[in-house]
């Protein structure tokens, strides 16, 4: 890097907005771990109390408050484009909202708190699974479809891969790139040693016939060297012998916490919910368990300060086709107060098959490579439940020889999901420091930390590892 823009980047200091506690880029830093006196972002004027919809570039729709139009209720009709209120006061972007919030709005779908289709489908769903253990696999499915009947018509999240976020931090990149006229501006590789992305694969174990498979499952998966983690329900599906838990541990892949007993109820209400997640605690320090993902994905990001784990698995990036919908429209794990969402980025196994009727991996392929061009986090659900049947089976084991492809080809980190928790806390504290006309990388692990940098092209960024 030039003296000039080790230069401008220190002088950026001294115009780092204080307001809202920095709230104003930390989510930008979180990303990004870039220097900070860099991330200099100031509120334009005060945002009006109301929240809504508007756009940040032709792409990018936000949820929340801004200052320089009325948010829109609805997505209906055209939504205000707030990139045309941007403006540079030196090194620093005065903008129309606060990103960090923005970003939060959408990690904790708070856009879906006010939809009346959301809180109707929770309400048939939670009479669904009342009547459940009483239904054949085929008058479910029907159920199911009819239930999830008008998805394709959901303008947002944008299926079948949401990049809201993404989109959203690097144009702020590319603004404060032009802002600073600056080549390019340094950050911390998003993946250990240089990986282009990553991909976690996760068995949720739901009856006594896919914990029987569990065992075969783990032969296919180191077929192909991958390790996965299954997610095991402590409570009335089946019995959870030692031996199984043990087999699962000595053979090198990871047991997390479904649930409780997978009957839908979980987040019901609060003190419900309270109860519960003491029990569901309680089994994760019995399992040695790191993480947890609640069944059909039932979820309450606020009410997470009750669980006892490491990172969650529970958010979707895009809801469409789950009994609750919504979407977090992020592709990276990021942070719900302790606790680290690793969202799941891909269709489940069972929508795939059962839903879209589809046994083919085309669908998981097309989301593979979107998620590797933004080098995010492709995050799988495959039921054990769910490929006994030969023809399920075939389809898996393509996915698996796809991933293994990428692997080799295309530098991707397949890793267990404690594996990516344990990186991203990591990275979560490290920090860039100038060091004379270099960046050194400084924190825990950071010897698998790589320098990158992201280059404006056009309006959009491009990264670089140096």
């Amino acid at each position: 890097m030039s003296m000039t823009t080790t230069t401008m980047l220190n002088e950026a200091a001294n115009t780092v907005d204080t307001r809202n506690g920095g709230a104003m880029n930390s989510a930008f830093l979180e990303y990004y771990r870039c220097p900070e006196n860099l991330a200099s972002f100031a509120l334009m004027a005060p945002v009006f109390d109301s929240e809504g919809y508007f756009r940040f570039g032709s792409e990018a729709i936000c949820y929340g408050q801004c200052s320089s139009a009325f948010p829109s209720k609805d997505m209906t009709g055209q939504l205000y484009n707030t990139l045309r209120d941007v403006a540079a006061d030196g090194a620093t972007l005065q903008l129309p909202f606060i990103p960090s919030d923005i970003v939060t709005n959408l990690r904790y779908e708070r856009y879906a708190r006010g939809n009346g289709t959301r809180g109707n489908m929770a309400l048939l769903f939670k009479a669904y699974y009342l009547a459940r253990p009483f239904l054949t696999t085929s008058i479910r499915q029907r159920i199911q479809r009819l239930a999830l009947k008008g998805w394709k018509d959901i303008p947002f999240p944008q299926w079948p891969l949401d990049l809201t976020v993404e989109r959203i931090l690097e144009k702020l990149l590319a603004l404060l790139l032009k802002a600073c006229r600056l080549e390019r501006i340094p950050f911390i590789w998003f993946w250990p040693e240089g990986s282009s992305s990553c991909a976690i694969m996760t068995h949720d174990v739901e009856t006594l016939a896919g914990r029987n498979f569990c065992s075969s499952l783990m032969d296919l998966d180191s077929a192909y060297a991958i390790k996965s983690s299954f997610q095991v329900i402590p409570e009335q599906r089946y019995s959870v012998p030692v031996s199984f838990l043990d087999e699962i541990r000595s053979r090198g892949f990871e047991i997390n916490v479904h649930d409780l007993n997978h009957d839908g109820h979980l987040f019901r209400d609060r003190k419900q919910f309270l109860c519960r997640a003491q029990r569901i605690n309680r089994y994760g320090r019995e399992y040695g368990a790191s993480g947890f993902r609640s069944a059909v994905l039932y979820r309450n990001p606020d009410w997470y300060g009750a669980l006892d784990f490491a990172y969650d698995m529970s958010v979707p990036n895009v809801g469409h086709l789950e009994a609750q919908r919504g979407g977090c429209c992020s592709i990276t794990p990021f942070f719900i107060d302790k606790m680290l969402e690793l969202p799941v980025t891909t269709t489940q196994d069972y929508s795939l098959f059962h839903v879209l009727k589809d046994y083919s991996i085309d669908l998981w392929k097309q989301q593979m490579c979107r998620i590797m061009t933004k080098h995010g986090l492709a995050s799988f659900i495959v039921h054990p439940d769910y490929i006994l049947e030969s023809r399920a089976r075939d389809t898996y084991k393509s996915l698996l020889a796809f991933l293994a492809k990428c692997r080799s080809e295309k530098n991707l980190w397949i890793a267990l999901p404690r594996e990516v928790n344990h990186w991203w806390r990591a990275r979560s504290q490290m920090k860039l420091v100038s060091r004379g006309n270099h960046w050194i990388i400084e924190g825990p692990e950071s010897h698998k930390a790589r320098l990158a940098y992201a280059v404006l092209e056009g309006d959009g960024v491009s990264y670089e590892q140096a």
